[in-house]
């Protein structure tokens, strides 16, 4: 879903670079063959010099990538886990979270393949299809992500600024998976159409730059996915925005409500969500313009390099968000966080001997001793009370 199949990595263009001053060349002759014209390109370097290859930044790619890998992988994981065993509470926003999940997770699963590229020096030594597939699911479900999260805040910010009617239908699982599944179906239309397209890629490049001076409805498509970035940016500021606002005015004129300092925490809660979004996903859309920009005029190899660099450093940021959603679920809800540490300390559990009966005796994070009843492994949070579900559902979650 990016340009035009896969994003870039490694640059190195071996397509015929075009002189602007064609005419002064006595070797140049306008009837040569596309063929012919691509082994001047590579072999009369001298008068047509290639563009810059980035090949420093291969191994910083392989080893960040494979951090987000490692802690993407867990961190969704557990929080599927979370959301399918713990977080019994059925709503909504947990039906748009499980997508999230679902999407962070089969793009860290695409990371693999982009280590192995940039592991051996931007070289792509497995079939050439599957570098097209993985470079096209990538971007999938970073757009799904994307919009999902969007979804979210609109959510949130009916429930809140909305009538009991509108409060009581959003409430209901039924829209959202509707939307989701309808969400899913689009994606997948679009990604078959740009896997089933024809393309000419090179045998050892993968995810390298590429220019759409013959193939602008490529570039379409990316302005169209670029546009609708920045209109779900606009919807999570103007929604987060509202609501912060909303519940800090609310703190402030009743602070004798019982919710009052919830009001408070969930308004900067929000703000910490629209945080996130732009860190991970603002500097790699901002470098968009530019980027394709380059890919459809006649630009010079140095500005190419350029675009496809700084394409490369921002696009670390957008995946860096696969694994900073399980944070977010972590430190806004209290219940998932209780179930986290409780799972994390379960490794070093000091389980009672004479518990033959199947109840568990374990310490807790302040030295105290806590016996519980028979446990499973699938196991629903007692401690989900009412004032934490509305504190969550206030922050988005």
């Amino acid at each position: 879903m990016i340009s035009p199949y896969f994003p870039p990595a490694g640059l190195r263009i071996t397509e015929p670079t075009m002189a602007k001053n064609t005419s002064t060349s006595p070797s140049t002759n306008t009837s040569q063959s596309p063929n012919s014209s691509l082994f001047l390109s590579e072999m009369n370097l001298p008068t047509q010099p290639t563009c810059v290859d980035y090949d420093a930044l291969q191994s910083p790619l392989a080893v960040l990538y494979t951090i987000i890998f490692i802690l993407g992988l867990v961190g969704n994981l557990v929080a599927l886990w979370v959301f399918f065993c713990v977080h019994s509470k059925k709503n909504s926003v947990r039906v748009f979270l499980i997508n999230v999940a679902f999407a962070d997770l089969l793009l860290v699963v695409c990371l693999p393949f982009r280590i192995l590229y940039h592991s051996r020096g931007n070289v792509w030594s497995l079939d050439p299809t599957l570098c097209k597939v993985v470079g096209t699911l990538f971007y999938m479900n970073m757009y799904i992500s994307i919009t999902l999260l969007g979804l979210i805040s609109v959510d949130r910010y009916l429930k809140i600024n909305r009538g009991a009617g509108v409060q009581l239908r959003l409430r209901s699982t039924r829209w959202s998976s509707i939307t989701c599944a309808v969400l899913w179906i689009m994606a997948s239309a679009l990604t078959l159409t740009m896997l089933t397209s024809n393309n000419h890629s090179q045998q050892e490049r993968c995810f390298h730059y590429k220019t759409l001076l013959k193939m602008k409805w490529k570039a379409y498509i990316n302005i169209a996915l670029l546009v609708f970035f920045w209109l779900i940016f606009v919807s999570l500021v103007v929604s987060y925005g509202k609501i912060a606002l909303k519940l800090l005015r609310t703190s402030q004129d009743k602070p004798d409500l019982p919710n009052a300092q919830h009001y408070a925490r969930s308004a900067r809660k929000s703000f910490f969500i629209l945080f996130l979004f732009t860190v991970c996903f603002v500097p790699y859309h901002m470098v968009r313009v530019f980027y394709i920009r380059t890919q459809i005029t006649d630009t010079s190899c140095f500005w190419r390099g350029v675009a496809d660099k700084a394409n490369e450093v921002a696009l670390l940021f957008s995946a860096l968000n696969s694994c900073l959603d399980p944070v977010m679920y972590f430190l806004l809800s209290s219940s998932v966080r209780k179930e986290v540490l409780r799972l994390v300390s379960s490794v070093f559990r000091v389980r009672d001997v004479s518990g033959v009966s199947g109840s568990s005796s374990t310490v807790d994070m302040d030295g105290k001793r806590t016996d519980r009843g028979p446990t499973n492994r699938c196991l629903v949070s007692s401690g989900w009370k009412e004032n934490e579900v509305t504190e969550t559902s206030l922050a988005g979650l």
